[in-house]
């Protein structure tokens, strides 16, 4: 028998993630010194709503969107149903906090985090519901100290959940954070989780709430150390150009991108995540030697970060 207190709680969900959203935006605004975040809010027709957060060209932040959603439906999209079939015929409700920060500075990475929770109910029967979400760092310009803070973060959050949840959630982060098309990955990795239900709903939950509280631990380190580094028109433009990546993978493989469209979301607040300018240059190929092929040779490849 189901022990009672280990309900699915879809408002204490809720409300730890409107309280992660505030105080993510609290940390990176004062990291960047000088931008705020304007918040914009929205409703869904098909129910529910949310609220965007937007930092245009701050001190330190180009562009950083963290998003909080609550949407609902009466069916599940084919994004869900695909490899959850039991889901058909069940209204939804799935909630999260979403954010990507584009810093101006190559030497700053782009960063994204995402925390979210699924419920699918039925009457008369049992609700289907799971956690997921994670974080990625994506450097341009590689740097051993912030890539082994990084990932010293993520398992850190995740040791009092098992000695090997940290090795397995950074194995799927690698293998769901790459571009099949261009053979290498997107970043440097991190944490990525889905589908999480069989702790119970009480160990799950906390299990999402410490990845999302070790966000601006991981990150915001790095930002300070870097964010001050003087570049060039050379730096700026190679930024670009491997923007360009980011772009490939959001609109092709990502998730949370294809929920949102085939679930009709917002299309402002689902593509918040592209960062503001991008270059593409044919067959580019980085010059032997230069910190632009380290990036390739020494970051762009399988590691243990933490070995």
């Amino acid at each position: 028998m189901a022990n009672p207190s280990d309900t699915p709680d879809k408002a204490a969900v809720k409300s730890y993630l409107l309280d992660l959203q505030q105080r993510i935006c609290n940390q990176l605004e004062a990291v960047d010194g000088g931008g705020r975040f304007a918040a914009d809010t929205w409703q869904r027709a098909e129910g529910g709503g949310g609220e965007s957060r937007v930092l245009t060209d701050g001190a330190v932040i180009e562009k950083g969107g963290v998003n909080f959603s609550h949407v609902m439906g009466a069916a599940m999209p084919a994004s869900a149903t695909a490899h959850r079939p039991e889901l058909a015929g069940r209204s939804f409700e799935a909630m999260g906090v979403s954010l990507v920060i584009h810093p101006s500075n190559p030497y700053v990475p782009t960063s994204h985090a995402n925390v979210r929770f699924f419920i699918a109910e039925k009457p008369g029967e049992a609700p289907v519901w799971w956690f997921g979400g994670g974080y990625d760092l994506t450097p341009y310009y590689g740097n051993e100290e912030d890539c082994r803070h990084w990932h010293r973060t993520a398992a850190d959050a995740c040791e009092e959940f098992g000695a090997g949840v940290y090795t397995e959630y950074k194995r799927w982060c690698d293998e769901y954070f790459y571009l099949k098309h261009r053979q290498e990955p997107r970043g440097i990795g991190g944490l990525f989780f889905d589908d999480l239900n069989h702790w119970g709903f009480n160990r799950s939950f906390a299990f999402m709430q410490s990845v999302g509280d070790s966000y601006c631990r991981a990150y915001l380190p790095i930002v300070e150390r870097r964010k001050h580094l003087p570049y060039g028109e050379r730096e700026r433009q190679f930024q670009l150009y491997r923007r360009g990546r980011y772009v490939e993978f959001n609109l092709v493989y990502d998730r949370g991108t294809l929920f949102g469209l085939q679930t009709g979301g917002r299309t402002e607040s689902i593509l918040m995540s592209l960062p503001p300018l991008v270059r593409w240059e044919y067959d580019w190929q980085p010059e032997a030697g230069s910190p632009e092929a380290s990036l390739y040779d020494n970051y762009l490849q399988p590691r243990e970060w933490l070995s």
